[in-house]
């Protein structure tokens, strides 16, 4: 659960080395460059694929893609105030981590992922880009928290959210506050969303650096974030293109882990992994360093059909 929320509608900052991205559908392109790697095991599909094809080859196989998801209530707390949800045949994978007094925060995650999955599925016939139906979705949720917020006892709720829609062979990325996105291939693994958090924002305008960080007395700050589903009337989600091609994957994941694996070790894990159990060893990992958080996962996983 993120403890804190304060607005601020200044540009996200650049997450450990990435730059901002803009905040526009599917505003950046992700595409890992061409390298060999370890053969693919039947039980480990995550281990590194045959280089990928370029982006556009008629070549390119029809892929479908493999889900695994797991929430956990992690070691300290003592209700889970993370929620996913996702529809495999429309394509459409969110996971929220919700904050505010009491049971708000459950509230506000669980609405939020019911609103733009339903909000998703509502529009899969009007013709609209997949891009346009995810922006409308996730703006859906943010309206519905915002109005069950006005409750006096839900007041001052709210929710991250990291969330993936289907686009052929390509997956539109989103995310609202510091719960992320990682993309995975082999022993690569790169954060793809950029958090909206006070830290990041030190990090981005020079007053703390990447390697200091995690050092800095941040008086209480530490898990404030800057944007938040359902907080304000409006929202300002980031959007990011990832080109999907087999052996490619995707997690989709809640702060509780994110803050004790790096992500070297998220692709070790993964790439030690059978599928079934991959998001369960990460979890597990995250436990056995504190698991002071809820901790959520989807992983998703390009295979050729």
């Amino acid at each position: 659960m993120t403890e804190e929320f304060t607005l601020d509608r200044s540009q996200p900052g650049a997450p450990l080395g990435q730059q901002p991205a803009p905040a526009s559908p599917a505003g950046q392109q992700i595409e890992f460059p061409a390298e060999a790697g370890p053969e693919t095991t039947a039980e480990n599909p995550l281990a590194a694929m045959p280089p990928p094809l370029p982006s556009g080859d008629p070549a390119l196989p029809r892929l479908r893609i493999a889900v695994s998801a797991l929430s956990d209530i992690g070691c300290v707390r003592a209700n889970n105030e993370d929620s996913f949800g996702y529809d495999e045949g429309l394509g459409i994978f969110v996971v929220c981590d919700g904050m505010g007094g009491m049971a708000s925060g459950e509230v506000a995650s669980s609405r939020a992922v019911a609103a733009l999955v339903g909000a998703f599925a509502n529009s899969v016939t009007t013709g609209v880009p997949v891009s346009a139906r995810l922006l409308h979705a996730v703006n859906a949720a943010n309206l519905d928290v915002w109005q069950s917020g006005q409750i006096p006892e839900n007041k001052g709720m709210g929710t991250t959210a990291v969330f993936a829609a289907l686009d052929g062979d390509k997956l539109i990325v989103g995310n609202v506050g510091d719960s992320r996105a990682y993309i995975v291939q082999g022993e690569r693994c790169v954060q793809l969303t950029v958090d909206h958090s006070y830290i990041n924002e030190l990090i981005r305008n020079g007053t703390l650096t990447i390697e200091n960080a995690h050092q800095a007395d941040l008086k209480g700050m530490e898990s404030v974030i800057t944007r938040a589903v359902g907080v304000a009337a409006q929202v300002e989600p980031d959007f990011f293109s990832v080109d999907l091609k087999p052996g490619i994957a995707v997690l989709l994941a809640t702060d509780g882990l994110t803050r004790y694996l790096l992500q070297d070790e998220i692709a070790a894990i993964l790439q030690a992994s059978p599928f079934e159990s991959a998001v369960a060893n990460l979890i597990d990992v995250a436990k056995q360093r504190g698991g002071q958080d809820n901790i959520t996962c989807i992983l998703l996983l390009a295979l050729p059909e």
